[in-house]
């Protein structure tokens, strides 16, 4: 499977900039930053359910606590601590629900990680939306920060629509017509280019 390597993202970059004249002003605003993975699979989930439907700012700070809480975020140290303590530190009853969920899935799915990096984009998702909390967006960002795969385009994701809408001058939410667009410009590439746009709309780059 192809992934963001250095080499690719410098391919990715150059192609870009030659196709967009917009992205390429922002690639050179943020030419010394890319996409890092954590490389940790249960880390970038759980981020990324503590993510969904709020702020970048908002998730940030919850995230925040919880790591205060929890030193090494991890599965069996999740399920070490009373349901209410994550509570306190800013997630929903339904998003304590989705974490536990999860961690209770991954121990006992001990070597999923391993079969997820030999499958495609598609039946990635198909998989990982069998897991309660997981929608199809936790699961494309899933694809972008932690397996680093180059063409994701995440079309339900609110702050690529409010990036487009600011830096390309779009009527926001972006019609289905211009999503296609704009996803068939960037291909191969659209996870570097939606990281970007990401980038141009916040003062701290997004991580899962």
């Amino acid at each position: 499977m192809i992934t963001l390597t250095n080499k690719n993202w410098l391919l990715a970059i150059n192609n870009l900039k030659r196709k967009d004249k917009i992205l390429k002003k922002i690639i050179h605003r943020y030419k010394s930053e890319k996409i890092i993975s954590k490389k940790n699979a249960f880390y970038t989930l759980a981020k990324s359910i503590t993510g969904q439907q709020i702020s970048v700012k908002a998730a940030n700070a919850i995230w925040t606590q919880l790591e205060k809480k929890i030193k090494k975020i991890n599965p069996n140290n999740i399920l070490k601590i009373k349901r209410n303590e994550i509570k306190k530190c800013g997630f929903s009853k339904q998003k304590v629900n989705y974490i536990l969920n999860l961690a209770n899935f991954f121990i006992k799915n001990k070597k999923i990680e391993k079969k997820w990096k030999k499958m495609d984009d598609k039946k990635i998702i198909e998989d990982l939306i069998k897991i309660k909390g997981i929608g199809k967006w936790t699961a494309e960002m899933f694809l972008i920060f932690y397996l680093l795969r180059p063409n994701i385009f995440p079309i339900a994701d609110l702050g690529l629509h409010k990036a487009i809408s600011i830096n390309y001058k779009t009527k926001y939410p972006l019609q289905k017509l211009e999503i296609k667009k704009f996803k068939k410009k960037w291909s191969p590439w659209s996870t570097v280019a939606t990281w970007y746009l990401w980038r141009s709309l916040d003062p701290i780059s997004v991580k899962y």
